[in-house]
């Protein structure tokens, strides 16, 4: 049996579990800090280091521009963007992408928590391909951001995709 490997996976695992525990206990109606603040609580119970509202720099080719607010790091591996609108924005899937490219790191979660589900989307964009390095030739990665996994969780707290077979 041939099973691909995930980066970061024992991370997102968990990172994805606390979400869907938050999810469950305080459901749809919440300001996005209430749910990011419960969140941390919830990863720093299982034993993650957690950066909230992290500042990092923006580059255009050699000079820094400007600095991006990112909602969390974990572990300083994982990026964790925030979501609790009714309906998830079309540009809300770009952000962790958009965030992993200013960063060294190659994995971010969307985490939304939705009106009847809650819902996550892992990004990857790893920064050891040619493709993805600082290159003149190559300023910009035509390929689309890597969703590898989607997962919702129904009202009863069920997490399909997220246990193993």
């Amino acid at each position: 049996m041939n099973q691909s490997v995930l980066l970061e996976e024992s991370t997102t695992r968990s990172i994805i579990g606390a979400f869907f525990e938050v999810a469950r206990w305080l459901r749809f109606g919440l300001l996005e800090s209430v749910y990011a603040t419960a969140l941390e609580y919830e990863l720093r119970d299982r034993g993650h280091e957690v950066g909230r509202e992290v500042w990092v720099p923006v580059h255009y080719k050699s000079w820094e521009i400007g600095r991006q607010r990112l909602d969390m790091i974990v572990d300083e591996r994982v990026v964790v963007e925030v979501k609790s609108s009714a309906a998830l924005p079309p540009t809300a899937r770009a952000q962790p992408l958009t965030y992993l490219r200013c960063t060294r790191l190659e994995v971010g979660l969307l985490l939304h928590f939705g009106p009847s589900k809650a819902a996550f989307e892992r990004v990857i964009y790893p920064k050891n391909l040619p493709s993805n390095r600082r290159n003149p030739e190559n300023r910009r990665d035509p390929r689309p951001p890597s969703v590898l996994m989607r997962g919702r969780s129904d009202a009863t707290g069920a997490r399909p995709g997220l246990d193993p077979p």
